[in-house]
């Protein structure tokens, strides 16, 4: 199976970090609001890539994390 590329317009993602975070800069950032997915970066490079995760997928990510 070959990857596809798409391009997502993340340039108004209103992105925020966890409130568990320490403050810092060494921390991951999500945009909510997308339909399907979810855009993941990291702060200490907000003007880099973004991972763009299947929503399906964060949500089980997030929830074995929870339940670690």
């Amino acid at each position: 199976m070959t990857p596809s590329k798409h391009t997502i317009d993340l340039s108004s993602a209103a992105w925020r970090k966890s409130s568990h975070s320490d403050g810092g800069n060494g921390c991951v950032e999500v945009a909510d609001g997308y339909t399907g997915f979810m855009p993941v970066r990291d702060s200490k490079t907000p003007s880099g890539p973004a991972i763009i995760f299947p929503a399906n997928s964060w949500s089980t990510f997030i929830s074995n994390i929870v339940n670690e």
